[in-house]
Parts: C-alpha cells; structure tokens; sequence
C-alpha cells in the first residue's frame, strides 16, 4: 500500500475513533437505576417481602403399603408466605405413572393452593419413590415433591 493511501486510511479512522473515546455526561432526564428493582443480590440474599415464597404443609408423603393396579392421590397444600403472587408454571413427575395437577391462577401473599398428586401402580411392585418438581416464580424456582408406596402383588396374580 502506498504512502499516500496509509495516511488518508489513518486519517480516516483517526475521525471516526477519536470521537468515541470523548467522555460523554448524563443527562438529567436518564433512566434512574431506581426503578430497575432485582430483588435478589449478588450474595444470594432477598427481600423476603419482594418475592412470592411457597411454603408447603409437607413435602413427603408415604402412600403406605397398597396393592398393585391401585390409584391413589394425595393432594400437598402449600401457602404463598412471600409479598408478591405466586405462580406455578409446571409441574412434572420422574415417571409417567406420577400425575400432577395444580391451578395456573396467581397464588396471592398470604393465601394458600395445592397440588393434587395421582400415582398409579398398576405394573409396580415393591417400594417405589418419586419425585414431582415444581418450577415457579420463586427463589429458588425448583421446589421437591417426594412419594413413597410399598406395592403388593395380590395373590391371584403370583
């Protein structure tokens, strides 16, 4: 490249760095950092009043001894103990014979919900242990759900 090219290239580019790298000043009327409001800090800790808290009644249940092709439920009550509505967003089981329902309607501070757990265990035989996750607007968003049956073989099927 020629002389003459280089400095025109490096004038060039001398324009149009140049005023990037002036300091610039705030206006006034800038977007506050006040109104952007994360609850959460960078060392984990919350306000408990700015986030929805789902506290279960019990996160276990122990269905006991049944007898297999059996479908029993138990419904697990829970209280949104937090300042702001509580959404569940999905519930999901380790397996398909574990079937959880539950309402997609905002839980508000202080109220209460459920998640009504159906497990089937038709083709189960002794103990079994599932899980259901519950995935919602809080903090952290994974809550455990946990059931456990001793299943039966009925005697004419031995």
């Amino acid at each position: 490249m020629s002389p003459f090219r280089r400095l025109i290239l490096a004038a060039l580019l001398s324009t149009l760095v140049l005023p990037a790298c002036k300091n610039s000043t705030v206006k006034d009327d800038s977007v506050s950092p006040d109104l952007i409001t994360n609850p959460v800090t960078a060392s984990g800790k919350n306000n408990k009043g700015d986030l929805p808290i789902i506290e279960f009644d019990q996160y276990k249940h122990d269905f006991g001894t049944m007898i297999q092709g059996e479908k029993l439920s138990h419904t697990f009550k829970f209280t949104n103990t937090g300042g702001a509505d509580l959404i569940i967003s999905q519930a999901s089981a380790t397996c398909g014979c574990t079937v959880p329902t539950f309402s997609s309607k905002p839980v508000k501070p202080g109220e209460r919900g459920s998640i009504e757990v159906v497990f089937n265990s038709a083709g189960r035989t002794g103990s079994n242990h599932k899980t259901i996750s519950i995935l919602a607007n809080t903090q952290p968003n994974t809550v455990q759900l946990e059931i456990t049956a001793e299943i039966l073989v009925p005697k004419s099927k031995k």
